[in-house]
């Protein structure tokens, strides 16, 4: 193939962005990741302002829960259908439409409590935005993976990456400028506004082919799980729900013990998580104890990291497009181990501000591209009827290998010097791209043995 035809062949590819499935990915992004800072960054600055004590704004941090353990009502998203509205719009939407509604009421809810008068109310509100923006997380994972064909994965997720970002955006450093105008009730109601993009999406978007779920003996223990009814109050009981959580778990387990991968899987989203945290989650207290002031941290992470991180993801979804899954998530651990390398340098170097942009700059480019990988790669996994389950299970594993190793990497950042702190996480980029280049057949395996993706 000529230089020209593969030019052809990558405007070709990123022109999949303008097409309308994809943009409504983009806007379901937008609308998944909105939400996420309104119970931690954003409401830790409304909480400093009204005079709560840091020990209460760090307990704060349990009303994200939800985001950690969404799996656990994940198979009721998979199994159930809401009485008339799904008959209306389908199951993925229905559900996407009613977290949505329940979503904007939570954040309304928020913004309307006084953390000053009652703590304990700003507590449950803002578990309540978890838990609704957790569901609706399953529901827009489950929608993109059966909504998009095989060939389309990759783009869906640079654009998926890309709405979730400026998501983030809006409800992080935009919620704080209106802020520095605005009350709190007025920044909240507002944000929960920006929240109608995603509803508007789901009205709009056509339901996928679910693929529909055998009926097992197992279903003879959870009665209105046969029938596919929500809100069946005769037959619904705690015994009931158990046992759909056990039927769901059961599937879990099942789908990784019944593949060949199935321990690949495991293990690569283990070792991406272990390079990914080690490098990241010091980065703060590098630049500081190394000599950076807020500001300059400010300015070379928040816009110009941030313009890196779009941009990668970017290019992934366009990368992921024209080249095997495999080999385009070796080149993000490349990236992974280089941009370890250049903090190590950087350490090196100390305090030196045009050495910063280059090390930030391929950190977050680095992290744009991974995660849009690492999105496609569950997304392959996960193709099913029992997706949002899968994919729940799935990024719940991730969050939680993601806290257990924040706590080890500062275990490992007091008692080493930085520069030997980064040269330790190279070199834990290694399994990852071990377990890649090694694991070869596996990867053919959940990749479905296509041409294009194997």
């Amino acid at each position: 193939m000529s230089g020209l035809d593969r030019q052809q062949k990558w405007y070709k590819s990123a022109a999949l962005y303008k097409e309308p499935r994809i943009l409504g990915i983009l806007f379901l992004g937008f609308s998944s990741g909105l939400p996420f800072l309104l119970t931690l960054a954003t409401l830790h600055v409304w909480l400093t302002e009204v005079g709560v004590t840091k020990a209460t704004i760090g307990l704060f941090a349990l009303v994200t829960i939800p985001y950690s353990f969404k799996f656990v009502w994940a198979p009721l998203l998979d199994h159930l259908s809401i009485p008339f509205v799904t008959s209306i719009f389908g199951r993925r939407k229905s559900w996407m439409l009613l977290s949505q509604l329940c979503l904007i009421l939570a954040l309304i809810l928020l913004g309307a409590t006084n953390p000053a008068d009652n703590i304990w109310l700003t507590a449950c509100a803002a578990f309540g935005v978890s838990f609704f923006s957790a569901t609706q997380d399953i529901c827009i994972e489950a929608y993109r993976v059966q909504r998009l064909s095989l060939e389309e994965t990759g783009m869906g997720a640079g654009a998926s990456n890309l709405g979730y970002r400026l998501g983030m955006w809006v409800s992080g450093a935009g919620a704080l400028y209106l802020a520095s105008g605005f009350s709190w009730f007025a920044v909240y109601a507002m944000m929960a506004a920006f929240m109608v993009v995603g509803l508007v999406t789901s009205l709009l978007s056509n339901e996928p082919d679910t693929p529909e779920i055998a009926q097992e003996q197992d279903n003879n223990a959870i009665p209105f799980l046969k029938k596919g009814r929500l809100f069946d109050l005769k037959e619904i009981s705690f015994s009931s729900i158990f046992h759909l959580f056990v039927y769901g778990a059961k599937h879990t387990t099942s789908f990784l013990r019944g593949r060949p991968d199935g321990l690949v899987v495991v293990l690569y989203i283990f070792f991406f998580k272990l390079a990914d945290t080690f490098l990241n989650v010091m980065t703060m207290p590098f630049l500081l104890e190394i000599g950076f002031t807020k500001i300059e941290i400010a300015h070379v992470g928040k816009s110009f990291g941030i313009s890196a991180m779009i941009i990668g993801g970017l290019i992934a979804g366009v990368m992921l497009s024209q080249r095997p899954l495999r080999q385009t998530l070796v080149f993000c651990g490349l990236l992974q181990l280089a941009a370890s390398l250049l903090f190590s340098m950087q350490a090196h170097v100390g305090n030196n501000f045009y050495f910063l942009f280059a090390t930030i700059g391929l950190d977050n480019f680095a992290n744009g591209m991974c995660f849009a990988a690492f999105i496609a790669y569950l997304s392959l996994v996960c193709r099913g009827p029992y997706a949002a389950t899968h994919f729940a299970f799935l990024t719940s594993l991730a969050s939680l290998a993601r806290v257990v190793c924040s706590y080890f990497s500062g275990y490992f950042a007091d008692f080493m010097v930085w520069e030997n702190y980064y040269m330790m996480t190279t070199l834990l980029c290694l399994p990852m791209l071990t377990l890649l280049l090694w694991k070869r057949t596996s990867f053919s395996y959940f990749m479905g043995r296509t041409a294009k993706l194997n």
